[in-house]
C-alpha cells in the first residue's frame, strides 16, 4: 500500500489492530456457541466478552513480540488474548478459545469480513462516481461532438453520449461488485479439514449470522478461492472501465483537440521546464493505477490451485493484494469522480474540430440518399468517396457539399436542396433521448 495513493476509510480496513478484533470476534463468538451447545462452560464465552467490553485498545507490538517465538500468528495471537483475559481476572477461561478451530477458520472468515467491508466502501464510490457522471451527462445531453472511430473524424455524437455510456459502463460495474461481494461474503468454521469432525456445524452458522456472512458449503480447510480469483478479477474489470474513461480524457485534453480538461486550480505547475503545459496528469496516473488493481487477478487466480485440502501458498500473495487491490481502488474512484465533477468541457471547440474537415461527417447519409434515389451501393459509394478524398487531401479546404453539387453524377440523381437536407447536424440527435432513457431510466 502507498501511502500517496490511500484514502483513511478504507486503509483502516487493513490496519493489525482492525485484523485482531475481527479474530476476537470470532473467538468469542464460537466460544459463546459452543457453551450454548454444552461443549464449554458458558461462562468463557461471557468471560472474553466481559473483558473485551473493558479492553478498547489491542497491542499488536505485544502480539508481534509473542509471535516472534511461536513463529503462528493466530497462536500468538490466542496466546496474548489468554494472558490479558487471565489477568483481568477470569483465570483459565481463554483456554476454551479455539475449541476445534483450526487457523484457517479464523484467517479466511477474517478475509471474508475485511473484503466485504471494503466493498462496501466500494460500492459507495461506484454509486458517487454514477452520480457525477449522471448530472454532467444530463449537462451535456445535445452537446454536438465528433464521434471518433480508430482516433479518425467518424460521424457526429454528443458529449452526453460519451457520459452516457460511461454511466451504463459503471452501472454493469457496480452489478459485478454487487456479485462479487455474494461470492466472497462467506465464513468458515469447520475445523482441520473441513469436516467438523471436532465442532458442531451450529457453531459456523452463528458466527457467520453475527457476521453477516454465509456458511461455506464445503470448506476442506480454507474458503476455495476460485471465489477470491473472481472477487479480484471483478476488481480489475472496474479498473479497464476506470482506464477507458480516463484514456477518453486524456485524448481530449491533447493540443490538437482540446475539447475537456481537467481543472487546472489556481498555483498548480504543469511542468517543471515550460511554463505553458497543463497536463492531464490525473487521468494518466488513474491509467497506471488501472495497470496495477488489474494485475491483482493474475495472482488471485494462481492461488486457486491449492494442494489437497490446503496449502499456505496463497496466503502470503492475499496479504498483498487483499489491501493494496481494495486500497487502489477505492483511491481511483474517488479521483475519477472529482476528474469527472471538474471536468472542463468546451463545446466551442468541439464543434470547430468537427467542421474543421469540411463536412466530411455527413458521407454516409449522402451515400444512403444515392443508393435511394437508384445509384447501386457501389456507384453512390464511388461518388462520394472521390469527392471526400478532396475535402481530405484539402485539409479540409474545400467543402464536401460544394464538391458534390457540381458533380454531375451525384446531382443526376440528387438535388442541390436534397443534398443540402444530408448535412443537417440535428438528424444524428433525434434518438438521444432514446437512448438516456435507456440508460438512466
Amino acid at each position: 500500500m502507498v501511502p500517496r495513493y490511500a484514502r483513511p476509510a478504507m486503509t483502516a480496513l487493513w490496519e493489525p489492530e482492525a485484523k485482531f478484533r475481527i479474530w476476537f470476534e470470532i473467538e468469542a463468538h464460537a466460544t459463546q456457541k459452543l457453551g450454548e451447545l454444552g461443549v464449554v462452560p458458558k461462562s468463557a464465552g461471557k468471560a472474553l466478552w466481559d473483558w473485551w467490553a473493558t479492553n478498547p485498545k489491542i497491542d499488536v507490538e505485544a502480539i508481534d513480540a509473542i509471535e516472534a517465538v511461536t513463529k503462528h500468528d493466530v497462536i500468538a495471537f490466542l496466546t496474548w488474548v489468554a494472558e490479558q483475559v487471565d489477568a483481568a481476572g477470569y483465570t483459565g477461561e481463554a483456554r476454551f478459545m479455539h475449541q476445534g478451530m483450526t487457523s484457517s477458520d479464523v484467517l479466511d472468515t477474517t478475509l471474508a469480513v475485511q473484503l466485504t467491508k471494503a466493498t462496501d466502501l466500494l460500492l459507495g464510490d461506484l454509486d458517487a462516481l454514477l452520480a457525477a457522471i449522471k448530472t454532467r451527462a444530463e449537462e451535456h445531453k445535445f452537446t454536438p461532438t465528433i464521434g471518433r472511430s480508430h482516433g479518425i473524424h467518424a460521424e457526429p455524437v454528443t458529449f452526453g453520449l460519451k457520459l452516457a455510456q460511461a454511466y451504463a459502463e459503471f452501472d454493469r460495474c457496480k452489478t459485478r461488485l454487487i456479485a462479487a461481494r455474494a461470492e466472497i461474503a462467506t465464513c468458515a468454521v469447520s475445523g482441520a479439514v473441513g469436516t467438523f469432525a471436532n465442532i458442531d456445524p451450529e457453531v459456523e452458522a452463528y458466527v457467520a449470522e453475527k457476521l453477516g456472512l454465509t456458511v461455506e458449503p464445503v470448506s476442506t480447510q480454507v474458503i476455495p478461492r476460485d471465489r477470491h480469483a473472481m472477487y479480484f478479477a471483478t476488481l480489475a474489470v472496474i479498473a479497464g472501465s476506470i482506464e477507458r474513461l480516463a484514456v477518453e480524457v486524456r485524448h481530449l485534453q491533447r493540443t490538437e483537440v482540446l475539447e475537456a480538461e481537467e481543472f487546472f486550480s489556481k498555483g498548480q505547475k504543469g511542468s517543471s521546464a515550460m511554463p505553458h503545459k497543463r497536463n492531464p496528469i490525473l487521468t494518466e496516473n488513474l491509467t497506471g493505477q488501472a495497470r496495477m488493481i488489474r494485475a491483482y487477478a493474475l495472482p488471485a487466480l494462481e492461488n486457486v490451485a491449492l494442494w489437497h485440502e490446503r496449502d499456505i501458498s496463497h496466503s502470503s500473495v492475499e496479504r498483498f493484494i487483499g489491501p493494496d487491490a481494495t486500497i487502489t481502488l477505492d483511491f481511483a474512484l474517488a479521483r475519477l469522480t472529482s476528474v469527472v465533477e471538474k471536468l472542463l468541457i468546451y463545446p466551442e471547440r468541439m464543434m470547430s474540430n468537427m467542421d474543421s474537415m469540411g463536412g466530411l461527417v455527413h458521407s454516409q447519409r449522402v451515400l444512403l440518399a444515392l443508393t435511394q434515389a437508384g445509384v447501386s451501393r457501389e456507384d453512390a459509394y464511388r461518388l462520394v468517396q472521390r469527392n471526400a478524398m478532396k475535402v481530405w487531401e484539402s485539409g479540409g479546404k474545400l467543402m464536401l457539399l460544394d464538391l458534390l453539387k457540381g458533380d454531375e453524377e451525384v446531382t443526376a440523381a440528387l438535388s442541390h436542396e436534397q443534398l443540402e437536407e444530408k448535412f443537417d447536424l440535428e438528424y444524428h440527435f433525434k434518438h438521444v433521448d432514446t437512448i438516456f432513457n435507456r440508460v438512466f431510466g
